[in-house]
């Protein structure tokens, strides 16, 4: 069974959310072009993301287990099984989709929810190797793709890329890092501006959403 995973991070429902809007058409346009994809879906901000402690924790980035676990309080035990399902799911996909919009522009940052997941499913022996040497992702085992979809009110990340956009540079890095080869970005730019508008903004990526699924097929 091949899995595409998608995941939106947006506060806003999917018909106010321009990253949305084109994460659901690009979904449904992937799984029509290729229908042997069982398709799951993670809303990070109405999902139960667990925020990670050192109860939880064995060692670097390692889950605590047997004795450990049993020792736990019931809800510690419960956030280690839902962080365990976080990241068997991510680990089981083949394509992953992921649309946000960029955040906390005046901090220059990115969506804390996402940062929350990340620290659930990079886990060690599981998703990283980690040596006294060096640490290294293992999620090369197969070929594996993303389409990382970003919506921004202007233009600033495309004229200041590594500086105004740390969050698709820090994504593009981490997800080649962990071992997932081929990583597509769409920026739908300029939503509230005048001169551009969010219909025209959505109406220019959707031209390039056909050649970005051929690419990740």
């Amino acid at each position: 069974m091949i899995k595409l995973l998608y995941i939106s991070i947006d506060l806003k429902p999917e018909e106010l959310s321009t990253c949305k809007t084109i994460g659901r058409e690009f979904v449904n346009r992937f799984l029509s072009k290729n229908p042997d994809y069982q398709l799951e879906e993670l809303d990070l901000y109405n999902a139960e993301i667990p925020e990670i402690n050192n109860k939880l924790l064995a060692g670097r980035a390692e889950l605590v287990s047997g004795v450990e676990y049993d020792r736990l309080a019931e809800p510690d035990k419960k956030a280690v099984d839902r962080i365990n399902s976080l990241c068997n799911q991510f680990m089981s996909a083949d394509i992953y989709i992921i649309a946000t919009p960029m955040t906390n522009r005046w901090s220059i940052s990115y969506p804390s929810m996402l940062k929350s997941y990340l620290d659930c499913i990079i886990l060690k022996d599981r998703v990283i190797k980690v040596t006294p040497e060096k640490t290294t992702g293992l999620l090369n085992d197969k070929v594996r793709g993303m389409a990382y979809i970003q919506s921004s009110t202007g233009f600033g990340q495309k004229i200041f890329a590594r500086i105004a956009n740390p969050e698709l540079d820090y994504c593009h890095d981490l997800f080649q890092f962990l071992g997932i080869n081929k990583f597509e970005k769409m920026l739908v730019q300029g939503v509230d501006m005048p001169s551009v508008t969010r219909d025209e903004a959505i109406r220019k990526v959707d031209r390039d959403i056909e050649d970005m699924i051929d690419r990740l097929s």
